[in-house]
């Protein structure tokens, strides 16, 4: 038997929804699968809703996160990197759909009820945008604001709007917009 850990958690609450379909499986259903009992989750997850933030933390990160290569060789002009790491993050979003739209729905759907969650899966990306632009801001509120503006490009509910043929020329009217604000 595999010792059990968050991460062994995490990949059986994401076999099991994929399998269901159902975006939130039981804590039962994972521990039956794990041959555990219902408490021993607890001892690796205070509650339920820390456990679906985590499971949404990780698909996003395998998913998106991990996804987005750039240039790195451009370091000199931190707009353009902010620029092209924007980019590539909205083209993650849209390959994380395109490539397998149910799991994506499924995927998403916690988090687009739990606005704190969102906050949560997306700290990472606050900091790399706050990284890039040296703002050493410790709340991330401009990282926030930055990735806000563009939330058409990454937000669940304009999905269907990420395969349009005006698709890059809209993120680059949004980008001519803030890009003298940064």
């Amino acid at each position: 038997m595999a010792k059990i850990t968050q991460e062994l958690i995490i990949e059986t609450a994401e076999t099991l929804i994929e399998r269901t379909e159902k975006s939130e499986v039981t804590l039962s259903q994972i521990a039956d699968e794990l041959s555990i009992t219902h408490a021993a989750l607890y001892k690796h997850f205070k509650n339920k809703q820390e456990l679906w933030a985590a499971v949404s933390k990780s698909w996003f990160n395998r998913m998106i996160s991990e996804q987005i290569k750039i240039d790195m060789t451009n370091m000199a002009n931190p707009q353009e990197l902010l620029h092209d790491w924007l980019w590539a993050f909205a083209n993650a979003k849209k390959r994380a759909y395109n490539e397998n739209a149910k799991m994506f729905a499924l995927n998403t759907q916690y988090v687009d009820s739990n606005p704190l969650v969102l906050r949560d899966v997306l700290w990472d990306s606050y900091q790399i945008i706050d990284g890039f632009m040296d703002y050493h801001d410790p709340h991330l509120e401009r990282a926030e604001a930055i990735l806000s503006a563009f939330a058409v490009f990454s937000l669940p509910s304009f999905k269907e709007s990420w395969n349009l043929p005006d698709y890059q020329d809209r993120f680059e009217r949004i980008w001519s917009l803030i890009k003298q604000g940064l």
